[in-house]
């Protein structure tokens, strides 16, 4: 495949020689392009070395070639690493001052992913996030930064993800844009041929190319005041694993990421929610074209009622204050429902967080559940103090509305997400439209 890998001008350039190692082994063809700010933390001469190819930041180098049409023209991936906001702002408002932007300009229809660093005020700034979302909006995948040590003693979102999440999150969405650009054979058209064995995956190892995969994750939140709210334990890892996994299936996965203890995985489409209700419009939107949809999240099943707009006060000349709630929408259930009524080919997982009493055990309440939610898998846990929220293991049992024999699976939640998704691929192919 040939890549064209770009490098913005950040402390975090050193480790882009590690990406392009990663590349150059899996067999890639990789044309490194370096802004001008980039060469002054790594040579020029460190990435023709790594690369095997000249190494140039000026239109005015090889012009017999047009390389500042070329390049872009002929580039079937565009990894960007680290994107400084300088950078983010310049592709977001179209310049083309320098080979990389005009590379990233004449991409056309080829998939581009960016990955952020930067520090935490500078990733944070509004017109960095809007520069963002406007690259978002064109088709361009920016990976959410990762957070910890930063230049100097700052610490912090902003942070260049790892070479290997990067090259994770490429692989995948050269996977998924490649998926379904392949035309079928007619009689006088040849089945298209991979020109790299790279972009020759079995289906059998990225069995989710090409699909769309929306997952939720984490804890809701649903306000008393502007400082109370009413939550619960959950920690996100299960969701994170999650979208960790339908990644390296080789799917475009889009993470709705209510409270998580966890850092999203990089590569991933990140929408952040706090409410049940903030979920549900994200939930809804999102699964409007989605292959597949996992509600991993623990969605309050109420909220208060009435949400004060000051700070409810402890007081000794007043009475307690009494909290009534209200019912949450039934996400879950509607997705479904939103489905059927579209008569959308569209797989559809839930989760149930249960704990046994008197009333029955925890798999009698599931099965009344995915019976009442009629999704098509459901993943049960059983939980309490001390299991599953917030734990680094898991232990499920997965029931199909189809009637299959339930699946038991547990270990990490790795390798339990790895369970979850292996479930998924092989039911993606019975689910039938509804009629």
């Amino acid at each position: 495949m040939r890549i064209v890998l770009g490098v913005g001008g950040g402390i975090a350039a050193y480790k882009a020689a590690s990406l392009l190692r990663l590349f150059t082994e899996a067999g890639h063809d990789v044309t490194v392009i370096p802004t001008e700010a980039a060469t002054r933390f790594v040579g020029v001469a460190t990435w023709e070395a790594l690369s095997g190819r000249p190494v140039s930041n000026s239109v005015f180098d090889a012009v017999h070639t047009v390389n500042h049409v070329r390049l872009g023209h002929e580039a079937e991936l565009i990894v960007v690493a680290p994107a400084t906001a300088d950078l983010l702002a310049r592709a977001a408002t179209g310049q083309a001052d320098d080979l990389l932007t005009n590379t990233l300009l004449m991409a056309g229809d080829c998939p581009v992913l960016m990955a952020p660093a930067m520090h935490t005020e500078m990733w944070q700034h509004p017109a960095t996030q809007a520069n963002v979302e406007t690259l978002r909006s064109r088709g361009v995948t920016v990976l959410e930064p990762a957070s910890g040590r930063l230049t100097g003693a700052d610490s912090g979102p902003g942070r260049l993800p790892e070479p290997e999440a990067i090259f994770t999150a490429a692989m995948a969405l050269a996977g998924a844009a490649a998926a379904p650009a392949a035309p079928p054979a007619t009689p006088d058209m040849e089945p298209r041929t991979p020109s790299d064995p790279a972009d020759a995956v079995p289906s059998a190892i990225r069995p989710l190319a090409g699909l769309t995969v929306t997952i939720s994750a984490g804890g809701t939140r649903e306000p008393l005041d502007p400082v109370r709210f009413l939550g619960n334990r959950s920690s996100g890892k299960q969701g994170v694993a999650l979208a960790a996994a339908a990644l390296d299936a080789g799917a475009r996965v889009r993470l709705l990421a209510a409270h998580m203890e966890v850092p999203a995985p990089a590569g991933v489409e990140l929408v952040q929610v706090e409410t049940a209700l903030e979920l549900r419009k994200a939930a809804l939107h999102a699964a409007a074209d989605s292959d597949v949809v996992i509600m991993a999240a623990a969605v309050a099943d109420f909220r208060p009622a009435d949400v004060s707009g000051t700070k409810i006060k402890k007081r000794d000349d007043v009475a307690d204050p009494v909290i009534n709630l209200v019912r949450n929408p039934d996400i879950l259930r509607e997705l479904v429902e939103v489905r059927d009524a579209a008569s959308r080919n569209q797989l559809i997982v839930g989760f149930a967080a249960e704990t046994g009493d008197a009333g029955g055990d925890v798999l009698e309440y599931a099965l009344a559940k995915l019976h009442r939610k009629a999704c098509d898998l459901l993943v049960v846990n059983q939980v309490g103090r001390d299991k599953v929220f917030g734990e680094d293991t898991n232990s499920v049992v997965i029931l199909s509305r189809a009637g299959s024999e339930p699946q038991e699976a547990s270990g990490s939640k790795s390798d339990v997400a790895a369970a979850v998704i292996d479930r998924v691929s092989a039911e993606l192919s019975r689910v039938v439209p509804p009629a």
